[in-house]
């Protein structure tokens, strides 16, 4: 009697975990049950490609990522069952894109890894910050050019303005800076580093409002350049350009563990200055 009660009680925990089983997987297809979480990390991969700010998904949203998760996922292993039935897991190009891709997986959680043993904190960021304001021009100019192609056109419009011609009707006319030239040469502030050197060491001669006697060339044809204004640099604040402070930190960090690797790995292949 006890010998029955135990086989009925194991029968029943078989039944258990057979209908536990069932409720982990969404479909089975041609005998082969595909598990629920194979759709849990797909919506997790659709998840992660959000763009930052992106506002989260209404439950109506969600319902309907899930259900397209499902229906993808009973469709690749449809593919995959026919792939498979057809013997193509044998062939060298699957075989050489499976290890392309098998690499390209353990790269990426190798820089996951890596990023999360080396944390950006604000100290990290703010040092970043006072670096790159240190290295800031002090002074920001607001210049205005025409750019035309040879040095007598340039020299004839200096002659105009000098008549008395105004600047932002005669860029408009003659200016190759096509983008500039809408606005009048208009080159908006920025700092002397923004320029070529020919052109930025012509520009911070010019007192305000004055023009340029001679056309200044650079390797994009003959400037006319007026100086409109000068201020001391805007730096924008700390809590503005943080987001892209962290990301430019993410990428040299990047860099160096890069460099890092290849340095420590020993091996007799020299690779080219241009590769990082």
């Amino acid at each position: 009697m006890n010998k029955m009660k135990l086989a009925l009680v194991a029968t029943g925990a078989a039944v258990l975990l057979s209908n536990a089983a069932l409720a982990q997987n969404i479909a089975v297809v041609n005998g082969k049950p595909v598990p629920q979480a194979r759709v849990d990390a797909l919506v997790s991969q659709v998840a992660k490609q959000a763009q930052p700010g992106q506002p989260p998904m209404t439950p109506e949203q969600k319902a309907e990522l899930q259900k397209q998760a499902r229906d993808q996922v009973v469709l690749r292993e449809i593919f995959t069952q026919e792939a498979q039935r057809r013997g193509l897991q044998k062939s060298p190009d699957y075989l050489q894109q499976l290890e392309l891709s098998r690499q390209g997986l353990l790269i990426r959680a190798l820089f996951q890894d890596e990023e999360a043993k080396r944390k950006i904190n604000d100290t990290d960021l703010k040092a970043e910050y006072d670096r790159l304001r240190a290295q800031a021009d002090a002074k920001e100019y607001r210049a205005r050019h025409i750019l035309v192609e040879t040095e007598d056109a340039a020299k004839k419009l200096i002659a105009q303005l000098k008549a008395g011609a105004k600047f932002e009707e005669l860029a408009k006319k003659n200016s190759k800076d096509t983008g500039s030239a809408e606005n009048g040469g208009d080159l908006d502030w920025a700092a002397p580093t923004n320029y070529v050197p020919a052109f930025s060491a012509a520009m911070v001669k010019l007192q305000k409002g004055q023009l340029t006697d001679e056309p200044v060339k650079t390797e994009n044809g003959w400037h006319v350049i007026r100086l409109d204004d000068v201020r001391e640099t805007q730096f924008p604040p700390y809590e503005d350009v943080k987001p892209q402070l962290e990301q430019r930190l993410k990428q040299v960090r990047s860099a160096e563990f890069v460099e890092d690797l290849k340095k420590k790995a020993k091996t007799d292949y020299k690779f080219s200055t241009e590769q990082h």
